[in-house]
């Protein structure tokens, strides 16, 4: 019976079997969200399933999952900018309030977002855009992925 990537998201990709990873980084994995309502919107998963906070980490492998965050951040916001003019800006969070183990959100923001929500969180996006089909992740995002992917790969190598 083969387990589906989305049950046990940092084993499979300990695993190499998460088809949403995009690199291997210090201290997790970078991955595209299932959803692209906002293109780009990507997540930082730490690689110990175990860990559920950010306090739960040593002080080295903290910093680590920070420094990650940042460079995730940094390259969804080169994509984005190389990709939309319209770009704005991408917000950062760690919330912790649905999933068990430690996650970071990188969310792409855009100039052409709704007007009653382009200045607020993500969150408030109606249900339908988390649901809807033309939302969802698939292969029409592979430039995305690719884009993002080499400005990792770009950051990694100016470090």
């Amino acid at each position: 019976m083969t387990v589906d990537w989305r049950a046990d998201r940092i084993g499979t990709a300990l695993r190499g079997e998460n088809p949403s990873v995009l690199r291997r980084l210090d201290a997790g994995f970078a991955v595209i969200g299932d959803v692209q309502f906002l293109p780009g919107y990507s997540v930082l998963l730490v690689d110990d399933p175990a860990v559920e906070r950010l306090s739960d980490l040593t002080k080295g492998r903290r910093l680590a999952f920070l420094s990650d965050m940042d460079r995730l951040g940094e390259a969804v916001e080169r994509a984005c900018r190389r990709l939309d003019g319209a770009f704005r800006r991408v917000n950062l969070e760690i919330l912790g309030n649905t999933d068990g183990f430690l996650h970071a959100h990188v969310w792409p923001r855009f100039e052409w977002e709704p007007s009653d929500l382009v200045r607020k969180p993500v969150w408030l996006y109606p249900p339908s855009s988390w649901s809807d089909e033309q939302h969802a992740l698939g292969p029409q995002h592979d430039g995305l992925r690719e884009t993002i992917g080499s400005e990792l790969d770009q950051l990694r190598s100016d470090a």
